[in-house]
């Protein structure tokens, strides 16, 4: 009989140092740090559930960005485009569509044969942990390579490794619940057909959906705005049309008009919005906090209290814009620090949460801010900012210029963050009001 010798044996640092760096996610902050370890000649393999890069970002490629190309580029993104003939936009200051953003320059870019080479489409990242460990064991964990667990398109699963992971997966495929408890309302599986994600193309493809109909559009923030814009524009194409703009809050506060918003997209996002509540092509209601859905005659009953009184609204549709929440269900085995609030990194959560700051303003930070006490694996981008509603793009592009300095162990770099932000001008904004001003 043969005994089989089932000591653990250490990894060496060797065939971790051997092994990828794993990046979770094709969007935009997942190809900036690809592009970083290109620069700084780190194997890495990108995972993406799509079949394209940037798949999320396709999907309301309709809506215009508030901010222009000139913060939407990544600088290591940039520098190996233009070292392959590609040519920046004319106008960095124009402001693109999300389907501009695709095409003139994320496509491009993870069409470039050191990253093209590199990602793998079609294939979900369904947990993360160390081979052979959980995450209560803890000899030797930090040498031990990450393993992944993937679903395929086929239907397959496999598992891969990795000597270290940044997950840029993103929240927008999980949107907040509707009502105002954070969880579902009671009912809304027997109306889900009748309830859209945030930013659909109500001028587009999801037309039908919309003309003749009254739609209520929940969320206080600029995707609502996106979208109350475009259904205004649809009500004076079809006067059959009809729009309510619900929010859970006494007042839109993450709706900027004012004119010291260095982002002026974004300030007149805001004003376009308090023009058509004044206007009453839009019917605002607020401080409605929802409970229940249920079906009435043809219609969606939206049941919940406003102001300590019993209420409904009936709808057509719903467009469910209250903002995005990170999918934690793959990290069950990933030691995390996170905050309770926001659910970001313990260390980012304070510059962000949103109790504290509605101002789209951040401190710079990296590496350090990130960290989890699970050595080498990093949330970035989006993610990062847990239920925070303030992410910018730019904010991501630095944020994986420091990990993968660190990753690479160039401390002075990773260490050596520098962010600069268009300045909001304004916290909150009282529909009607002048708002105010930030410190």
């Amino acid at each position: 009989m043969t005994l089989l010798d089932l000591t653990p044996r250490p990894v060496t640092t060797d065939r971790l140092a051997a092994l990828p760096v794993l990046i979770i996610g094709a969007g935009p902050i997942g190809l900036a740090a690809a592009a970083h370890l290109v620069e700084r000649g780190i194997q890495f393999t990108v995972l993406e559930a799509g079949d394209t890069v940037a798949s999320s970002v396709r999907r309301w490629g309709h809506t215009r960005l508030f901010s222009p190309w000139r913060h939407l580029i990544d600088p290591a993104s940039r520098r190996l485009l233009e070292r392959a003939g590609w040519t920046p936009p004319t106008d960095e200051g124009a402001s693109p569509t999300g389907g501009e953003l695709v095409n003139d320059y994320l496509a491009p870019l993870g069409a470039l044969p050191e990253i093209a080479s590199r990602i793998r489409f079609g294939v979900r990242v369904v947990a993360v942990t160390r081979e052979g460990m959980d995450r209560t064991r803890s000899a030797g964990r930090a040498a031990t390579p990450f393993l992944l667990r993937l679903h395929t398109a086929d239907g397959d699963v496999e598992e891969i490794t990795g000597r270290a992971v940044i997950d840029a997966s993103g929240t927008y495929t999980t949107p907040n619940p509707l009502a105002s408890t954070g969880l579902d309302p009671l009912g809304a599986d027997a109306v889900s057909a009748r309830v859209m994600h945030a930013l659909p193309d109500v001028r587009g493809v999801d037309r039908a959906r919309f003309e003749g109909a009254h739609t209520v559009v929940v969320g206080a923030g600029h995707s609502a705005a996106n979208t109350l814009i475009a259904l205004a524009e649809l009500t004076a194409e079809n006067p059959a049309t009809r729009v309510t703009w619900l929010i859970r809050h006494p007042s839109a506060v993450r709706v900027s008009s004012s004119p010291d918003d260095e982002l002026s997209d974004r300030a007149e996002l805001g004003s376009r919005v308090e023009r058509l509540v004044g206007s009453g092509r839009v019917a605002l209601v607020d401080s409605f906090e929802i409970s229940r859905l249920s079906l009435h005659e043809e219609a969606v009953r939206i049941i919940g209290r406003r102001r300590g009184e019993d209420a409904f609204l009936d709808a057509d549709v719903i467009v469910n814009a209250t903002g995005f929440r990170p999918d934690l269900s793959m990290l069950r085995e990933v030691r995390l620090e996170l905050d309770e609030v926001v659910e970001a990194p313990k260390r980012l959560a304070p510059l962000i949460d949103p109790n504290l700051h509605s101002c789209g303003t951040v401190a710079p930070h990296g590496f350090t801010e990130l960290r989890h006490p699970e050595e080498g694996f990093f949330v970035v981008g989006m993610k990062s900012y847990g239920r925070a509603p303030t992410f910018l793009l730019a904010t991501g592009y630095e944020q994986v210029r420091s990990v993968t300095a660190w990753l690479d162990d160039d401390l002075p770099a990773a260490t050596q963050v520098e962010l600069t932000l268009p300045a909001t001008g304004v916290c909150s904004t009282d529909v009607g009001g002048s708002g105010a001003c930030c410190a």
